[in-house]
C-alpha cells in the first residue's frame, strides 16, 4: 500500500439520511495515480481520537480521485454520536485535516464476464455504487442492497440490464440476538443471504463483488457462492467490512482469526487421502 497522504476538507453534503460525503483536496495525489480498483480504499488517521489521546485508524472506499486536480471523495455511513469517524463527517467543516494511507483494492468489473452480482449493505453502498457506475453500458446482473430505511436508497445510475433490489426495514422488524453464529445475524441480514440466493442464476461467467457486515458476508453469502454455485474464488471479491459489536481494533482481530481457521482447515483437506469423505 502506498503512502501517506494529507487531505484538507473542501465541502460536505449528504448522500442520504445516513451517509455524508466528504470531499477533500490534496497538493500531492500521486499516491492514486493509476489506481483504477472499484473499491479502491483508505485507512484514514483520526488524530487524537483513541485512549489516551492515540491515533485512530479506519478504513474506507475512497471515491473520484482526480490526481491533477488534487481532489478526492469519502462517503461515511453516519449514526448519531455511534463511533469515531461518523461523528466526525458529520461535524467536518472546510478546513479540516485528516491523513489518508493508501490506497490499497482490488477489484473492477470485469467487461468480459457474462454478468455482474453486486451484493451488500449500507457499508459497501459507495463501492457498489463506483462499481456500478463503471459497468459497460450493456452490462447485466443483480445489484442488492440492503438500507435500514426506504429513504437510504440512492440512485445507482445503473445499466438497464442491472437489475437493482433494495432491502430495507419494511422486509422485517423483528430483533435477534447481535452474538447468533446463525447464517446472516439479524433478521433483515438473513433476509439479504435470502434475497441472493432467490436470484434466478444466470447462465455464463458471474463477476461478484459481495461486502458488508462480516457474518452476513462470510457466513451467509460466501458459502452459497463458492461452494453451492461452484464460483471461482479469482471471479468473487468477498469480505465483510465491518461486523456488529465490534470496534474496527477488535474486527481486525476477527478477520485474523477467521483466516488462520480457514488456512488450517484447507491445509487439513489437502491431507486427505484421495477419494475420503470430507464436511465444510
Amino acid at each position: 500500500m502506498p503512502g501517506t497522504t494529507a487531505l484538507t476538507v473542501t465541502a460536505t453534503s449528504p448522500v442520504s439520511p445516513g451517509i455524508v460525503r466528504v470531499e477533500f483536496a490534496s497538493e500531492d495525489l500521486s499516491a492514486f495515480e493509476g489506481s483504477t480498483d472499484t473499491d479502491r480504499y483508505v485507512k484514514l488517521v483520526f488524530a487524537g481520537a483513541g485512549d489516551g489521546d492515540e491515533p485512530v485508524v479506519r478504513t474506507y472506499t475512497a471515491l473520484d480521485p482526480d490526481v491533477a486536480a488534487g481532489t478526492v471523495a469519502v462517503e461515511f455511513v453516519v449514526h448519531g454520536d455511534e463511533g469515531v469517524a461518523g461523528p466526525w463527517a458529520a461535524r467536518a467543516r472546510p478546513g479540516d485535516r485528516l491523513e489518508a494511507r493508501g490506497p490499497g483494492g482490488g477489484y473492477r468489473p470485469d467487461p468480459t464476464a457474462d454478468w455482474h452480482l453486486l451484493v451488500g449493505d449500507e457499508s459497501a453502498l459507495p463501492a457498489i455504487r463506483a462499481a456500478v457506475q463503471a459497468l459497460p453500458a450493456d452490462a447485466v446482473g443483480y445489484a442488492v442492497l440492503e438500507v435500514p430505511h426506504r429513504e437510504h436508497e440512492v440512485e445507482l445510475g445503473a445499466p438497464d440490464g442491472l437489475e437493482v433490489i433494495w432491502l430495507n426495514d419494511s422486509i422485517t422488524s423483528h430483533p435477534a440476538s447481535d452474538d447468533t453464529d446463525e447464517p446472516g445475524g439479524r433478521p433483515r441480514e438473513r433476509a439479504l443471504v435470502s434475497a441472493v440466493r432467490a436470484l434466478p442464476w444466470r447462465d455464463g461467467r458471474v463477476h461478484a463483488f459481495v461486502h458488508g457486515e462480516a457474518r452476513t458476508v462470510m457466513h451467509g453469502i460466501r458459502p452459497y457462492l463458492l461452494r453451492e454455485r461452484a464460483v471461482p474464488r479469482a471471479d468473487a471479491s468477498i469480505s465483510g467490512y465491518w461486523r456488529r459489536g465490534r470496534t474496527e481494533e477488535s474486527f481486525r482481530v476477527w478477520k485474523s482469526d477467521l483466516a488462520a481457521a480457514e488456512s488450517a482447515s484447507s491445509a487439513a483437506g489437502s491431507a486427505v487421502r484421495p477419494g475420503a469423505r470430507t464436511t465444510a
